[in-house]
């Protein structure tokens, strides 16, 4: 068996998941749409530039929401996969993670977004398989703003990679053929780290590395 890694946010999907959910709940009037944009575009920023501080955009992110109803959030996660995430699904991003499933890879979506906002758009993308930047949670259930455990987010993504292979009985160096897509130098820890890196829609700091290590450049989106 291969094993098949997929970064979620500009690899499979043009867009970040959790900088499009903070705009959505703007528009549902959850956020104030003046200072929760500026600081939700700024952290976004951070990330680009490789600066993310990943527990206080935690904490920011899910200010807006986590003290709403179950039934509020069910609702508000189905919009926002209906009218946001499902027309961003493309076919061939579809196509390539079916194509690796087809083959018998193990496949995951290995995401630095938090599982709240990523486990269903997983679903949608038929992987079964998620390991994502888990939201602490307390005994009702309720996200507390803290991150459970080590963010799944640049060495963390190995780290987080090794434990999930560890429960399964297996390492990554048991896998014949072992590949990431992702398009971000976010994700060098991991893509140094398989044995086929694949940029995929990269950045031009991304492309630049896979140009000069003669990793292959998969474009997605126009």
């Amino acid at each position: 068996m291969n094993l098949t890694l997929f970064d979620l946010d500009g690899t499979l999907i043009p867009k970040d998941s959790d900088h499009a959910f903070g705009e959505f709940i703007i528009g549902l009037g959850w956020a104030d749409e003046g200072e929760f944009r500026r600081r939700n575009d700024a952290f976004f920023q951070d990330y680009l530039a490789g600066r993310l501080d990943i527990h206080a955009y935690a904490q920011f992110a899910t200010s807006p929401w986590r003290d709403r109803s179950a039934e509020e959030l069910d609702r508000a996660t189905a919009a926002f996969l209906a009218t946001v995430v499902q027309p961003m699904l493309t076919p061939e991003a579809r196509a390539l993670v079916q194509g690796h499933q087809q083959a018998g890879d193990l496949v995951a979506i290995v995401t630095a977004t938090n599982d709240f906002v990523t486990r269903p758009i997983a679903r949608l993308l038929g992987v079964e398989e998620l390991i994502a930047t888990d939201l602490a949670r307390d005994a009702a259930g309720r996200v507390t703003g803290q991150i459970a455990g080590v963010p799944s987010f640049r060495e963390g993504k190995v780290t987080r990679l090794q434990a999930w292979l560890a429960a399964r009985g297996q390492a990554l160096d048991d896998f014949e053929r072992s590949t990431f897509y992702s398009d971000s130098t976010n994700d060098l820890p991991l893509l140094e780290r398989v044995s086929h890196p694949v940029a995929t829609n990269p950045g031009p700091a991304l492309e630049r590395i896979a140009q000069d290590r003669g990793w292959p450049v998969l474009k997605l989106f126009a």
